[in-house]
C-alpha cells in the first residue's frame, strides 16, 4: 500500500540496533498531519490524497485557505502536499477520510521509503565548486584568472544545459530506498537510516519507495 507523511527534519543522531551495531539516523518530526482533500479520477482526473501539516495562525491564512481547511475541521496548515496513487491503487483511498489525522505509525521499522526535501542553498558559485571543474594552470604564463570558466567554444548567447557559474543548491532532491530505522509513536518521530535532503528544520516528505525491491 502506498503511504506518505510530511514532517520537519530535526537533525541527525545515532542509535544501536539489537546486534549492537551503531546506526546514523535522521530524526523527522511528523506531527499534525491531517487529510485535507481526497482527489478522484472522476472529479480531478487523477487519484491523490492531499495532506497538510504544521498548524499556523488563522491571521496568516487567506479566506480560500480557511474555507479549504474548514471542510477538514482543522487549523490552517503551513505545508500542503499531495501523495498520488495510480488508477489501480484507487481502492486505497477508501482507507482515508477528510479530517483524518495521519500518525507516524503508518510506517514500520525496515520499511523502504523515498524522502524528498529542499537541499541547502549555497548561493552563487563558480564552476569549480558547482560542477567540480579543474582550475587553470597556476604558472607558465597563465593569467591571474585561475578559477574562471575558460573557453566555452563557439556559442551565441545562453546555451541551455551549459555548465556555467550560477545559483547552487536550494533544489528539490529525492533520496530513494532509505530504510526506516525506528518509529517513536509517542512523540510522533520517524528515524530514517542515513541522511535526508535539506538543513535542520527543513520540510521533508516521506513516502513509500517506488523502486523498493
Amino acid at each position: 500500500m502506498a503511504k506518505g507523511i510530511l514532517g520537519r527534519k530535526l537533525g541527525m543522531t545515532q542509535i544501536f540496533d539489537a546486534a549492537g551495531t551503531l546506526i546514523p539516523v535522521t530524526v523527522v518530526n511528523c506531527a499534525q498531519n491531517v487529510v485535507l482533500q481526497i482527489k478522484t479520477m472522476e472529479n480531478d482526473g487523477y487519484v491523490a490524497v492531499q495532506v497538510g501539516c504544521e498548524d499556523k495562525r488563522e491571521s496568516l491564512a487567506n479566506k480560500p485557505e480557511l474555507g479549504h481547511v474548514k471542510k477538514a475541521s482543522t487549523a490552517p496548515k503551513r505545508f500542503i502536499r499531495e501523495f498520488r496513487f495510480s488508477e489501480a491503487q484507487g481502492n486505497e483511498l477508501l482507507s482515508y477520510n477528510v479530517g483524518q489525522e495521519i500518525k507516524c505509525d503508518i510506517f514500520a521499522v525496515g520499511d523502504k521509503v523515498d524522502v524528498t526535501g529542499t537541499s541547502k542553498g549555497k548561493g552563487f558559485a563558480g564552476t569549480i565548486k558547482r560542477y567540480n571543474h579543474a582550475r587553470l594552470r597556476m604558472s607558465h604564463g597563465t593569467s591571474a584568472c585561475h578559477r574562471i570558466v575558460g573557453s566555452m567554444g563557439a556559442i551565441k548567447g545562453n546555451m541551455k544545459g551549459k555548465k556555467m557559474p550560477g545559483h547552487m543548491g536550494h533544489e528539490t532532491v529525492t533520496l530513494q530506498n532509505l530504510v526506516i530505522a525506528a518509529v517513536d509513536v509517542e512523540r510522533n518521530l520517524i528515524l530514517v537510516r542515513g541522511n535526508v535532503p535539506g538543513p535542520k528544520k527543513g520540510f521533508v516528505m516521506i513516502k513509500t519507495a517506488v523502486k523498493a525491491n
